[in-house]
């Protein structure tokens, strides 16, 4: 079983940044790994994701704010966020898709979930 921890979130002021970090407990090179979130009342959406290549999609919402990367020698993915706006309040979960699959913005695509961490800006 993968395990995925997610680690970083927290309270912010609009405007400001946080870094966002995902430990995986087995091997991600080769796996599609993505970030989702979900704000209170709404399903959980598509933020960004970075293929087993190393190329990378994001959300409209989060393009030019949102940075995603990963460090398969370390097995970890990171989600740097700037000029964080008060709609980007939800909890950030960290996802692993299937081996040499192609990215997908669908939920249902990926395979193993971390528990998820806040991310809660003020206006």
């Amino acid at each position: 079983q993968v395990q995925l921890v997610e680690s970083g979130g927290g309270l912010v002021q609009a405007g400001g940044s946080l870094s966002l970090s995902c430990a995986v407990s087995a091997r991600i090179s080769g796996y599609p790994m993505g970030w989702f979130r979900q704000a209170p009342g709404k399903e959980r959406e598509f933020v960004a994701a970075t293929s087993w290549s190393g190329r990378t999609y994001y959300a409209d919402s989060v393009k030019g704010r949102f940075t995603i990367s990963r460090d398969n020698a370390k097995n970890s993915v990171y989600l740097q966020m700037n000029s964080l706006k008060p709609e980007d309040t939800a909890v950030y979960y960290c996802a692993q898709g299937f081996r040499y699959s192609s990215i997908s913005y669908s939920a249902d695509e990926y395979d193993y979930w971390g528990q998820g961490t806040q991310v809660t800006v003020s206006s």
